[in-house]
């Protein structure tokens, strides 16, 4: 992937006035009164050169919090999916991290990736802060999983520490999908710098990655006492995301099923109206037919003839 061409001094000026702008001016005196954020262990982060704050990641506002403790200025890699959302949160969103010189990333792996890292180095070299998430996407749960080895590779092609940053309640604050975030007072434990001189010029080094990169998280769940699981974050959440996608489309099986099941009861219902309506019609009538029959009179003979005379005896008239 072609990289993105870096700011020229003219924007990486701009872009730093309004960064501190909003850090002082705009989101940290609300931010502060509001949530009052705590901070141990600030005198590890260097007060100049560059280094890595690599941070366990609880909640989008792991990105607000953690420039707000730190005096120094520092340049977080963003999805690049906050750059192009649509709507006027979507521009809003977009302005924000470009103003703040944030870092557009493809998390698809492979090019993308190394895009990203790349533009992490030139951060590094000119002697600034970059944050990263080794886990490479938000706790879906609350626990720390295993640390994606970008990280490492980082710290030893620019030879710069990596210094722990444990965030503490965010995922409280703001959870996962929340907008409006809750009261909850939030803090941040810092851990002393760790770094590899003696790896130098081994960043291709697979095996020394992931060992660079374990440490680095289990110092992180030292710092934030959260549960290590020795797996993906990534990962599970495609498996989270697959048993969701699988429950639903159970229930709409269940339901064109339950739909079914209604439609044939209906037709049966309909069906058994239409013969109960025939039968009592044929009912009627019947009934109508008999009440139509004339019904005898009182102690007349069943064969007799009123309209007929009666006989007179051949010849003759009765005296």
């Amino acid at each position: 992937m072609t990289q993105s061409p870096a700011p020229t001094p003219r924007e990486d000026g701009r872009q730093a006035a309004t960064y501190w702008f909003l850090k002082h001016f705009v989101v940290g005196p609300p931010v502060n009164l509001v949530f009052r954020p705590w901070a141990e262990g600030l005198h590890h982060i260097p007060e100049e050169g560059g280094a890595i704050l690599a941070s366990n990641h609880l909640s989008f506002s792991d990105s607000v919090f953690l420039p707000l403790a730190v005096k120094r200025r520092i340049t977080f890699p963003a999805k690049k999916e906050y750059f192009t959302k649509p709507g006027v949160k979507g521009w809003l969103t977009k302005q924000f991290f470009l103003a703040t010189g944030q870092i557009p990333i493809d998390r698809s792996g492979g090019s993308a990736s190394q895009d990203a890292l790349a533009k992490g180095l030139e951060v590094l070299r000119s002697g600034g802060l970059f944050g990263i998430y080794p886990e490479g996407t938000r706790s879906p749960d609350g626990r720390l999983y295993r640390g994606k080895t970008g990280v490492a590779r980082l710290a030893l092609e620019a030879n710069v520490p990596i210094i722990p940053c444990a965030m503490i309640d965010t995922d409280k604050a703001q959870p996962t999908g929340q907008t409006i975030p809750n009261i909850v007072r939030v803090g941040v434990k810092i851990g002393a710098p760790m770094h590899y001189p003696e790896y130098a010029g081994q960043e291709n080094d697979r095996r020394v990655l992931r060992m660079i990169t374990d440490d680095v998280m289990r110092e992180l769940q030292r710092l934030s006492g959260q549960e290590y699981v020795d797996e993906y974050a990534a990962t599970v959440k495609e498996r989270l995301a697959a048993r969701a996608r699988a429950g639903i489309q159970q229930a709409r099986q269940g339901l064109d099923q339950a739909r079914e099941g209604i439609s044939e009861a209906t037709d049966r219902a309909r069906a058994g109206i239409v013969d109960a309506t025939d039968r009592a019609r044929e009912n009627i009538a019947a009934r109508l037919g008999r009440d139509e029959d004339p019904a005898p009179e009182p102690g007349a003979r069943p064969d007799a003839q009123p309209d007929q005379e009666p006989e007179r005896p051949a010849g003759g008239t009765a005296d």
